[in-house]
Formats: structure tokens, sequence, C-alpha cells
């Protein structure tokens, strides 16, 4: 073997040993203690749900869900605010939705990784082990459902347990009343349902004592978040905010407030020339 060759594996194996050896130090770096779910998968799973923040807002991103002027001239005047003020406070409300909802990402898809025989479903319901045949629709708090939400979820679960009588469906509440694991039962159609043990509804810490057998286990991943959170935002790169929707207002008009109202009114009559 000439020397070239040789070099050329030497370098090859001192790579492979970095990695490795990087890897280690990583896995020795990042133990968090938890003996019902891995520390990598924890970390790389925060790790996900942080590069999914949103950060960035623009004026179509903004107008996406139809800014309403009249709500924001009463809240600039009622709470004695500037409309800059006001906006930016929109601003943030619509970020915080964003990020809401990311978070039912994490609460879902952390059970990637926890307890044996646990599923998330592309479709149908949130997170399923058709071993135990366990079916779970996962809602973050117990009063997002309105009673039309409710009364659908219901019926779907009714309809899993009648084509399996084995089956279990559960409504699981991130943050629920109290710590819970009881029949669930609603009113359709003004009757009040009977009660029924396959169909349950659940608080967050009873459903990973039933994952992992653990009852403590949702405190126990609760005292270690900010750890693992530090952890991954010590370790990349966050985006740097970037707000463009008042230079893109400013384009519409050097007012703002007529600005907002163009950017929802501009094809109603009067407002051609719309300007405060």
């Amino acid at each position: 073997m000439n020397f070239k060759i040789k070099r050329f594996i030497k370098s090859i194996f001192a790579s492979i040993s970095k990695i490795l050896k990087k890897k280690q130090n990583m896995e020795k770096q990042y133990d968090y203690q938890l003996d019902f779910i891995d520390s990598m998968d924890l970390f790389n799973h925060v790790k996900a749900t942080v590069l999914g923040y949103s950060f960035n807002m623009n004026l179509k991103k903004f107008n996406s869900n139809l800014i309403d002027p009249i709500k924001l001239t009463f809240d600039s005047i009622v709470y004695n605010q500037g409309i800059e003020q006001t906006i930016e406070n929109e601003v943030l409300r619509q970020l915080d939705k964003t990020n809401s909802n990311l978070i039912g990402y994490f609460h879902q898809n952390i059970f990637h990784y926890i307890g044996s025989g646990w599923t998330v479903p592309k479709t149908g319901y949130d997170i399923a082990s058709d071993e135990q045949k366990i079916f779970v629709e996962m809602k973050n708090k117990h009063n997002t459902m309105n009673s039309s939400s409710s009364a659908k979820t219901f019926m779907r679960m009714q309809s899993t347990i009648i084509k399996d009588p084995e089956a279990q469906c559960l409504l699981v509440e991130v943050i629920a009343n109290r710590s819970q694991n009881i029949p669930w039962i609603i009113t359709l159609d003004g009757q009040r349902q009977s009660s029924n043990k396959q169909i349950r509804r659940v608080s967050i810490d009873k459903f990973y004592e039933l994952v992992t057998g653990n009852k403590n286990a949702f405190s126990e991943l609760c005292k270690v978040m900010p750890s693992v959170i530090n952890d991954v935002v010590s370790n990349i790169k966050i985006s740097e905010k970037e707000n463009t929707v008042f230079s893109e207002l400013n384009e519409i008009s050097d007012d703002l407030l007529s600005s907002i109202y163009l950017l929802s009114f501009e094809r109603y009559e009067g407002f051609s020339k719309f300007k405060f």
C-alpha cells in the first residue's frame, strides 16, 4: 500500500474517531437522568421545536389573519397606547399563536420516544398504541374545544369502540382542571350521554403514568425542561427577530392608522383616498 493511500485511510479513521468522540461527549454532556426517555432523543426533540419557532413577521403574514382595523382602534384608545404599540402587540400575539401551535407539536411528538409500542400517526388520532388498543386525542387546554368540536371528537371515539369493543379512547389534556383519569361525559343535542369507561378524559400527568408506569414522569420531565432548552439554545444559532410590518405599512401611507384601514378596506366604497 503506497504512502498516499495510507495517509488517506489514516485521515478517514481520524475523522471517524473525531465524530465518535464528539458524539460521546454530547451523550456525556446531556444526561438528564430520566429513565423513560433517552437524553439525546429529548435534546433533539426540543431542538426541533426551538428551530420551528417563528421570529419573522412581514405584512403579508401579518394580514393573513385578516386584521380588524376597528378593533385595533378600540385597543389603541381604550388601553391609552399609541397605534405603533397596538400593532406591535398584534404582531407578538400572532407570533405567540404560531409558537403555541408548535408546543402542541412538542407535546404530541415526544411520544415517538416515550414508552413501548406508541406511535404518532400522520392521520387519525394524535397518539396510538395499536398493541394496547389505546387511541388518543390530545388538547393543550381543557377549554380549547367548543361544543361542536367536543361532539365531533366524542362521536368519533364512539365509532372506534363500536368497531373494536376492546379499544379505549382518551381525551388527553395538557392543562386540565386537575389530575384525573375519568369517564368523559358530554351533552349531545341537549341529552347527557351515558358514562362509558372506554371513553376517558385524562390529564397529561396520568397519561405519562399510563405510558411509562411512573406516576411522577411528567413532573420529572418538567423539572429538566429549562436545562434542556438552555442546552439547545446554547448550541444552535437563533434567528434574528425581523419585523418589516411597519416599513411596509409606511409604503401604503405615511399615517400608520390610515395604512391599517387601507390594508383591509382599500376596495370598499369611499376608501380610495382615505386618510385620517
